[in-house]
Protein backbone atom coordinates (compact mmCIF):
# COMPACT_ATOMS: atom_id res chain seq x y z
CA UNK A 1 0.00 0.00 0.00
CA UNK A 2 1.13 3.44 -1.11
CA UNK A 3 1.84 5.68 1.73
CA UNK A 4 1.50 9.19 1.55
CA UNK A 5 3.43 11.91 3.51
CA UNK A 6 2.70 15.75 3.14
CA UNK A 7 5.27 18.42 4.38
CA UNK A 8 4.50 21.96 4.66
CA UNK A 9 6.35 24.38 2.13
CA UNK A 10 6.22 28.11 2.96
CA UNK A 11 8.18 31.16 2.89
CA UNK A 12 11.20 31.07 4.43
CA UNK A 13 11.46 27.48 5.61
CA UNK A 14 14.62 26.02 6.64
CA UNK A 15 15.36 24.40 2.73
CA UNK A 16 17.11 21.25 5.09
CA UNK A 17 14.45 20.74 7.44
CA UNK A 18 12.06 20.02 4.45
CA UNK A 19 14.75 17.99 2.14
CA UNK A 20 16.63 15.97 4.93
CA UNK A 21 13.26 13.72 5.44
CA UNK A 22 11.87 14.42 2.16
CA UNK A 23 14.77 12.68 0.28
CA UNK A 24 14.46 10.22 2.86
CA UNK A 25 10.96 9.84 2.78
CA UNK A 26 11.04 9.37 -0.98
CA UNK A 27 13.86 6.75 -1.44
CA UNK A 28 10.73 4.14 0.81
CA UNK A 29 9.28 1.74 -1.42
CA UNK A 30 6.41 2.25 -2.45
CA UNK A 31 5.80 6.45 -1.16
CA UNK A 32 4.46 9.41 -2.27
CA UNK A 33 5.60 12.63 -0.75
CA UNK A 34 3.93 15.87 -1.51
CA UNK A 35 5.19 19.47 -0.50
CA UNK A 36 1.77 21.55 0.47
CA UNK A 37 0.90 25.24 0.31
CA UNK A 38 -1.69 27.22 -0.25
CA UNK A 39 -1.13 27.89 -3.67
CA UNK A 40 1.86 26.48 -5.94
CA UNK A 41 3.55 29.50 -6.46
CA UNK A 42 7.48 28.74 -5.97
CA UNK A 43 8.64 30.02 -2.17
CA UNK A 44 11.92 30.61 -1.45
CA UNK A 45 13.79 29.06 1.66
CA UNK A 46 15.22 31.61 4.62
CA UNK A 47 18.59 31.22 2.55
CA UNK A 48 17.21 31.52 -0.63
CA UNK A 49 16.83 27.97 -2.46
CA UNK A 50 13.68 28.28 -4.52
CA UNK A 51 10.86 25.40 -4.00
CA UNK A 52 8.17 24.48 -5.33
CA UNK A 53 5.06 23.14 -3.95
CA UNK A 54 3.15 20.37 -6.38
CA UNK A 55 0.14 20.52 -3.76
CA UNK A 56 -2.43 22.88 -2.76
CA UNK A 57 -4.46 22.62 0.71
CA UNK A 58 -7.54 22.66 -0.85
CA UNK A 59 -6.64 19.02 -2.65
CA UNK A 60 -4.49 17.18 -0.17
CA UNK A 61 -5.83 13.85 0.88
CA UNK A 62 -5.45 12.60 4.16
CA UNK A 63 -1.55 11.85 5.09
CA UNK A 64 -0.04 8.61 6.59
CA UNK A 65 2.50 11.19 7.92
CA UNK A 66 2.16 15.24 8.05
CA UNK A 67 5.29 16.89 8.34
CA UNK A 68 6.16 20.66 9.76
CA UNK A 69 9.61 22.09 8.71
CA UNK A 70 10.75 24.90 10.65
CA UNK A 71 12.84 28.44 9.82
CA UNK A 72 12.13 31.90 9.88
CA UNK A 73 8.79 31.66 8.25
CA UNK A 74 7.48 29.85 11.45
CA UNK A 75 6.92 32.95 12.44
CA UNK A 76 4.08 33.92 10.33
CA UNK A 77 2.60 30.41 10.96
CA UNK A 78 2.20 31.20 14.79
CA UNK A 79 -0.73 33.77 13.86
CA UNK A 80 -1.74 32.48 9.94
CA UNK A 81 -5.05 30.70 10.94
CA UNK A 82 -5.44 29.07 7.38
CA UNK A 83 -2.67 27.19 7.85
CA UNK A 84 -3.23 26.47 11.43
CA UNK A 85 -6.96 25.38 10.53
CA UNK A 86 -5.35 23.21 7.44
CA UNK A 87 -2.59 21.40 10.17
CA UNK A 88 -5.54 20.43 12.68
CA UNK A 89 -7.38 19.14 10.25
CA UNK A 90 -4.84 17.28 8.61
CA UNK A 91 -3.51 16.13 11.96
CA UNK A 92 -6.45 14.54 13.19
CA UNK A 93 -6.86 11.71 10.38
CA UNK A 94 -2.75 11.42 10.05
CA UNK A 95 -1.21 8.31 11.17
CA UNK A 96 1.61 10.33 12.59
CA UNK A 97 2.31 14.19 13.51
CA UNK A 98 5.81 15.18 13.31
CA UNK A 99 8.18 17.96 12.97
CA UNK A 100 11.25 19.47 12.34
CA UNK A 101 13.22 22.12 14.60
CA UNK A 102 10.87 25.03 15.04
CA UNK A 103 8.29 23.47 12.98
CA UNK A 104 7.08 22.03 16.71
CA UNK A 105 6.26 25.56 16.76
CA UNK A 106 3.82 25.37 14.25
CA UNK A 107 2.02 22.24 15.91
CA UNK A 108 1.65 23.43 19.55
CA UNK A 109 0.46 26.86 18.15
CA UNK A 110 -2.60 24.40 16.59
CA UNK A 111 -3.08 22.91 20.13
CA UNK A 112 -1.21 19.47 19.16
CA UNK A 113 1.68 19.23 21.80
CA UNK A 114 -0.76 19.59 25.13
CA UNK A 115 0.82 17.27 27.57
CA UNK A 116 3.07 16.24 24.84
CA UNK A 117 6.77 14.86 24.75
CA UNK A 118 8.12 17.25 22.59
CA UNK A 119 11.97 18.62 21.07
CA UNK A 120 13.15 21.22 19.02
CA UNK A 121 16.00 23.48 17.65
CA UNK A 122 17.49 24.70 20.96
CA UNK A 123 17.43 28.35 20.78
CA UNK A 124 13.48 27.60 20.57
CA UNK A 125 13.17 24.80 23.32
CA UNK A 126 12.08 26.88 25.93
CA UNK A 127 8.83 27.95 23.91
CA UNK A 128 7.73 24.53 24.02
CA UNK A 129 6.32 24.98 27.76
CA UNK A 130 4.26 27.63 26.55
CA UNK A 131 2.16 25.27 24.51
CA UNK A 132 1.99 23.06 27.52
CA UNK A 133 4.37 20.36 26.35
CA UNK A 134 6.89 18.54 28.23
CA UNK A 135 10.30 19.63 26.74
CA UNK A 136 12.66 16.86 26.11
CA UNK A 137 16.25 17.34 24.57
CA UNK A 138 16.89 14.70 21.86
CA UNK A 139 17.28 14.69 18.63
CA UNK A 140 14.25 12.39 17.63
CA UNK A 141 11.22 12.63 20.19
CA UNK A 142 8.33 10.26 20.17
CA UNK A 143 5.08 10.67 22.10
CA UNK A 144 2.66 7.91 20.80
CA UNK A 145 1.54 9.15 17.10
CA UNK A 146 3.83 12.33 17.50
CA UNK A 147 7.20 12.65 16.45
CA UNK A 148 9.58 15.70 17.04
CA UNK A 149 12.92 16.53 15.93
CA UNK A 150 15.84 18.62 17.05
CA UNK A 151 17.34 21.44 14.85
CA UNK A 152 17.84 21.19 11.37
CA UNK A 153 20.14 18.45 10.39
CA UNK A 154 18.05 16.51 12.93
CA UNK A 155 15.54 15.76 10.50
CA UNK A 156 17.64 12.83 8.83
CA UNK A 157 17.67 10.83 11.54
CA UNK A 158 14.05 11.88 12.31
CA UNK A 159 12.92 10.51 8.30
CA UNK A 160 14.93 7.63 9.08
CA UNK A 161 13.42 6.67 12.35
CA UNK A 162 9.74 7.72 10.84
CA UNK A 163 10.79 5.11 8.03
CA UNK A 164 11.36 2.07 10.83
CA UNK A 165 8.28 3.04 12.67
CA UNK A 166 6.54 2.32 9.23
CA UNK A 167 8.22 0.43 6.54
CA UNK A 168 10.19 -1.89 9.51
CA UNK A 169 13.86 -0.99 10.28
CA UNK A 170 15.94 -2.94 7.02
CA UNK A 171 14.03 -0.55 5.31
CA UNK A 172 15.33 2.41 6.92
CA UNK A 173 18.68 0.97 7.15
CA UNK A 174 18.80 -0.01 3.49
CA UNK A 175 18.00 3.82 2.62
CA UNK A 176 20.41 5.16 4.93
CA UNK A 177 23.23 2.96 3.10
CA UNK A 178 21.70 4.39 -0.09
CA UNK A 179 21.93 7.76 0.83
CA UNK A 180 25.43 6.25 3.17
CA UNK A 181 24.98 8.24 6.02
CA UNK A 182 27.10 7.92 8.33
CA UNK A 183 28.12 11.46 9.41
CA UNK A 184 31.52 12.47 11.08
CA UNK A 185 31.34 16.45 11.71
CA UNK A 186 34.27 18.03 11.32
CA UNK A 187 33.43 19.91 14.29
CA UNK A 188 32.38 19.46 17.60
CA UNK A 189 30.47 22.29 17.55
CA UNK A 190 26.69 20.89 16.84
CA UNK A 191 25.50 21.88 19.93
CA UNK A 192 25.72 24.39 23.02
CA UNK A 193 27.13 22.21 24.94
CA UNK A 194 29.81 21.39 23.22
CA UNK A 195 30.20 24.81 21.31
CA UNK A 196 32.75 27.51 22.28
CA UNK A 197 31.44 30.24 24.80
CA UNK A 198 32.48 32.62 21.37
CA UNK A 199 30.42 29.89 18.92
CA UNK A 200 27.91 29.73 20.81
CA UNK A 201 27.17 33.62 21.60
CA UNK A 202 27.39 33.91 17.52
CA UNK A 203 25.11 31.65 16.77
CA UNK A 204 22.54 33.32 19.68
CA UNK A 205 23.29 36.70 17.86
CA UNK A 206 22.44 35.49 14.45
CA UNK A 207 18.99 34.01 14.89
CA UNK A 208 18.42 37.03 17.71
CA UNK A 209 15.85 38.80 15.58
CA UNK A 210 13.35 35.72 14.27
CA UNK A 211 13.78 34.92 17.85
CA UNK A 212 12.75 38.56 19.47
CA UNK A 213 10.08 38.70 16.36
CA UNK A 214 8.97 35.02 17.79
CA UNK A 215 8.64 36.14 21.27
CA UNK A 216 6.37 39.18 20.19
CA UNK A 217 3.67 37.02 18.36
CA UNK A 218 3.77 34.62 21.19
CA UNK A 219 2.92 37.21 23.55
CA UNK A 220 0.20 38.48 21.51
CA UNK A 221 -1.45 35.60 21.03
CA UNK A 222 -1.02 34.55 24.68
CA UNK A 223 -2.31 37.65 25.80
CA UNK A 224 -5.15 37.12 22.59
CA UNK A 225 -6.02 33.50 24.13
Amino acid sequence: MTLHFGILCFPAVQQLDLTGPYEVFASASDARVHLVWKNLEPVRASTGLWLQPDMRFADAPDFDVLCVPGGAGVNALLSDDETLTFIREKAAKARYVTSVCTGSLVLGRAGLLEGRRATTHWNAHDFLESFGAVPVKERVVRDGSLITAGGVTSGIDFGLAVIAELMGREEAETIQLSLEYAPEPPFGSGLPETASSSVLAAAKARMAGSRRERETLLSLATAQA
